[in-house]
């Protein structure tokens, strides 16, 4: 069975961190795969996070997280740390892996973080 399984969700306050992590089970990720994170806040629209390419490897971020927010990938784990945590990241965080030469595409079930004092 093809999943992806994130964790690390939970409460911070403003300005703390977390780290979350998604695990791929089922398949490898080889250097096809962009491995993705998306979130949804309360009442709005999914939106793009941080993405992580196997070549180089290449990054790129929403404008909203740069600076903060860090992915990185070792195996089949894609990680994301979020410092300076502030209440508008407060949202539903996705990953998502994806292999556009085999069109393949997986998400994971969401995992919750709550940012708030």
């Amino acid at each position: 069975q093809v999943t992806l399984v994130e964790s690390g969700g939970g409460l911070v306050q403003p300005g703390g961190s977390l780290r979350l992590s998604c695990e791929a089970s089922g398949f490898t990720v080889t250097w096809h795969y962009t491995m993705s994170w998306y979130r949804q806040p309360p009442g709005a629209e999914r939106e793009f996070v941080a993405a992580i390419g196997n070549v180089g490897p290449i990054t790129k971020y929403a404008d909203s997280v740069k600076g903060r927010f860090t992915i990185s990938n070792a195996g089949n784990t894609v990680d994301l740390q979020m410092n300076s945590l502030k209440p508008e990241d407060t949202a539903v965080y996705y990953c998502k892996a994806l292999n556009r030469y085999v069109n393949f595409e997986v998400w994971g079930q969401g995992t919750l973080v709550t940012v708030s004092s």
